[in-house]
C-alpha cells in the first residue's frame, strides 16, 4: 500500500483525512447498499469492485495502526476532557 493507494480511498469513501474505523464501516455498508447489483439501487459491479478494494485498503491500513495513547493524543481525540483538566481548579468553573 502506498499513501496515493490510501489517499484514494478515502477519496472512494468520501472521508476526510481524519476518520473513525466506525465511519469507515458505516460508508462501507452505505455505499454496498447503494451501488450493489443485488441491491436493487444504482447498479454498478466496476464501482462495488473499487469500493471493496478502497475498503481492503482502509482497514488493512486501521489494522496496522500504531494507537497513540500520549496526554497530548488523549486531549486533542477528548476536547471537553481538556477543558475539564484545564479549568477544573478554577473557582468559577471548577471545584472551589
Amino acid at each position: 500500500m502506498t499513501y496515493h493507494d490510501l489517499q484514494k480511498a478515502l477519496e472512494i469513501f468520501g472521508l476526510p483525512e481524519r476518520a473513525t474505523l466506525r465511519q469507515v464501516k458505516g460508508r462501507h455498508r452505505e455505499l454496498v447498499r447503494r451501488f450493489h447489483p443485488d441491491g436493487g439501487g444504482e447498479a454498478d459491479p466496476e464501482r462495488i469492485r473499487l469500493i471493496n478494494a478502497a475498503h481492503e485498503v482502509l482497514l488493512e491500513y486501521c489494522d496496522n495502526y500504531t494507537f497513540s495513547f500520549r496526554e497530548e493524543e488523549f486531549y486533542e481525540q477528548n476536547p471537553d476532557a481538556r477543558l475539564r483538566m484545564q479549568f477544573s481548579d478554577d473557582p468559577l468553573w471548577g471545584h472551589r
